[in-house]
């Protein structure tokens, strides 16, 4: 039997009506499109009908991400689709982590609501960049970005694709020397240097958010005793209000399943590199050997062919893949 484990997607597949069908055809979309209008209104609009350019304002892209990836977990709860395990690129952990029950949906849509303010608020500071350097070592990334003070490997994606974060004016010249190695640097579609040093002040105020949710002294945690998960069922949480994942979680920071610091770890990866190989080479190591890739693009699909090609992967953006893959009807 397969041991499935669903990838939620970060910032830069998003589009304008993404999620839209899934609300149309399924009751569960719905369900949490409702409750992010109800704390965020207006977020269901910006996903549906919002342009590309608001939806590129990382204050926009991370609670309409959120709410587009639960929605579509949700409906493939509803159909009896449990993972074994969840992971999530960036703002996709987060999603993952209410996947799991580390947080009930609505916790964890206000605290990526939050992540997305603290963000884009450090990101305005600086005028940063993003890119992703193609067909070099991270070993040779990590030289040439040793040349430029202020940009910095940051997420390590599969064979051959390293992301780099750093400041906007150095770009061109870094992106001139990767040509010269024999690579690509392809700008991404972010506003901020993020999981570099750049963040790290948003890092920091995040952990204060996440400490008021997680842990013995969380002012949330009697609340948190029963929390409502994507797939409509309950769980209880123990009685010294600490919270433990019902699915197995792995770390942006680690590549490693989350013990007992959920805050350090969710805070920690805005200002660290994402090790996403490593984390899917260990997943498959644990004998997860099919994937679901839950966004409004291909882009984890597309790495995971890299990083294995033996493992059978499959995406939201085409729902009729997942089914197929899966067996389901």
């Amino acid at each position: 039997m397969d041991k499935i484990a669903f990838l939620f997607s970060g910032q830069g597949d998003q589009y304008p009506g993404m999620g839209k069908e899934l609300c149309v055809r399924y009751g569960a979309a719905a369900r949490v499109f409702e409750l992010c209008d109800s704390i965020r209104p207006g977020t269901g609009a910006q996903c549906f009908e919002g342009t590309e350019e608001e939806l590129k304002e990382t204050k926009n892209t991370q609670p309409c991400l959120f709410a587009m990836e639960l929605a579509a977990a949700a409906v493939l709860m509803d159909k009896g689709i449990r993972p074994a395990a969840v992971a999530g690129f960036s703002l996709g952990e987060v999603v993952a982590a209410t996947a799991a029950g580390l947080f009930d949906a609505g916790t964890g849509f206000r605290l990526v609501c939050r992540r997305g303010e603290l963000m884009q608020r450090e990101a305005e500071k600086y005028d940063t960049a993003m890119a992703a350097v193609v067909k070099l070592t991270p070993e040779k990334v990590e030289e040439i970005c040793g040349k430029y003070p202020g940009i910095y490997p940051v997420n390590f994606n599969c064979p051959g694709q390293i992301t780099v974060s750093g400041l906007a004016d150095r770009m061109p010249a870094f992106a001139a020397d990767v040509k010269a190695a024999g690579g690509r640097a392809v700008p991404l579609k972010v506003k901020g240097a993020f999981h570099s040093p750049f963040m790290k002040e948003a890092a920091s105020a995040f952990a204060g958010e996440l400490a008021k949710v997680c842990g013995r002294d969380s002012q949330n945690a009697e609340q948190s005793r029963v929390a409502a998960k994507p797939d409509g069922k309950e769980s209880a949480a123990p009685s010294d209000g600490t919270v433990q994942p019902e699915i197995v979680i792995y770390s942006n920071v680690t590549a490693k399943p989350y013990t007992d610091d959920i805050a350090e770890l969710l805070s920690t990866q805005i200002c660290s590199p994402v090790r996403w190989e490593k984390l899917i080479r260990n997943m498959i190591a644990a004998g997860v050997d099919t994937f679901v890739e839950i966004g409004p693009g291909k882009t984890l699909t597309n790495m995971m062919k890299k990083i294995d090609a033996q493992v059978k992967v499959c995406c939201v953006a085409e729902l009729s893949s997942v089914w197929t893959t899966l067996g389901v009807e």
